[in-house]
């Protein structure tokens, strides 16, 4: 936001909510590229001020009735866990009016949290313990929201992880080859027709109640975790906009997708492109320790299923956006979402070399 009107605009929102004490100072805050975020320092306490992002997330309302639902189903579980509610999960703060949310004079939706002091957000893996410590955060996630109506909660992306949606998406690109691309890609769609059965694996078990559906965060990087300072320890999942109704190898599987990766997501070495077992093995660790025992037998059985689809679905995305000429992931030299694509097909390539070594993993992780 820049500009004079702006400060007006951004005074305005700051006031509209219900904060302990005038306040004091504004700044932008992180480093998020979707929503507007800032810290605002009230005379007692602060607070994370958000404007919301409604060119990607179109259905402001429903997105912040997910976050309400799910914010205080996790501080009553925190509560009953003796922890620190203030600490241990996002607490919406309302307007003035009691609304969850603020809607400026210009129409823009702001909301508003209790900022969480004595925790920091990391961008990168530095070592092996913040994956393991990410595994077991998102793993406490799913033990929490385990009793959540899931079902309750609005597709904030419609579609998402369809793997089977995301198939059709793709033959119909591959059929009207709008950029005249197809020719060049053939080994890249034979990849994917070669493994067309699989692509309802996971959602023809949800259909038969053989998985269940389970509340899913959906961006489960590193950054979406908040780190006591003193303890090291993952204490809080943040970012809880593409919060969904989902499987919850969804949210195991994209974090191994990207890593436990060798390589970059848009490397052109495909030599260096691997599934680092270690790291597989740390992760699957912190998962399950922090599910303690809230999964299924056959969601467990499933969690190396799910990081293939994921990869496998991420890979077709990439090869269908650049049939159609590159026109949802943004690029940054030709070619990109191709490389992109190769990468990930790579990268299940190379699960299914180490298919038994990851089931294994799995089974001994479970015995402990």
């Amino acid at each position: 936001m820049s500009g004079e009107m702006d400060k007006h605009i951004l005074k305005e929102a700051a006031g509209a909510f219900a904060t302990d004490g005038a306040a004091v100072s504004c700044e932008r805050y992180g480093s998020g590229h979707i929503n507007d975020t800032f810290r605002l320092i009230c005379e007692n306490r602060p607070y994370i001020l958000q404007r919301m992002n409604t060119d990607i997330f179109q259905d402001p309302v429903s997105l912040m009735r997910n976050i309400e639902g799910v914010t205080t189903f996790l501080r009553q579980e925190v509560i009953k866990n003796n922890g620190d509610p203030d600490r241990e999960t996002l607490n919406l703060i309302r307007t003035r009016e009691g609304a969850p949310y603020y809607v400026d004079s210009r129409g823009n939706y702001w909301r508003m949290y209790l900022f969480i002091e004595g925790a920091t957000c990391y961008n990168l893996v530095e070592k092996p313990e913040d994956f393991y410590q990410s595994g077991k955060a998102f793993g406490h996630f799913q033990r929490l929201l385990a009793h959540y109506p899931a079902r309750e909660l609005a597709e904030t992306i419609p579609g998402f992880h369809d793997t089977p949606g995301r198939f059709r998406a793709f033959r119909k690109a591959v059929e009207e080859d709008i950029c005249g691309r197809a020719s060049e890609v053939q080994d890249e769609i034979r990849f994917v027709m070669d493994r067309e059965q699989d692509m309802g694996l996971a959602m023809d078990m949800l259909a038969k109640g053989e998985l269940p559906l389970r509340v899913t965060h959906n961006d489960t990087k590193l950054n979406n975790i908040m780190i006591d300072d003193k303890t090291g320890q993952a204490i809080c999942i943040i970012d809880l906009d593409t919060v969904m109704p989902g499987l919850s190898i969804f949210d195991f599987g994209d974090s191994i997708r990207f890593g436990a990766n060798t390589a970059e997501e848009d490397e052109t070495d495909l030599t260096k492109v691997s599934l680092s077992v270690p790291l597989f093995e740390i992760y699957t660790r912190g998962f399950l320790e922090g599910c303690a025992g809230s999964l299924t037998e056959a969601e467990v059985k499933m969690l190396p299923q799910g990081a293939r689809l994921m990869t496998l679905e991420c890979g077709i995305r990439f090869l269908t956006d650049y049939l159609s000429g590159d026109t949802y992931f943004k690029i940054a030299r030709e070619k990109h979402n191709l490389d992109r694509c190769r990468t990930q097909f790579g990268l299940v390539e190379d699960m299914e070399k180490k298919w038994g070594e990851m089931e294994r993993i799995v089974e001994a992780v479970c015995k402990g």
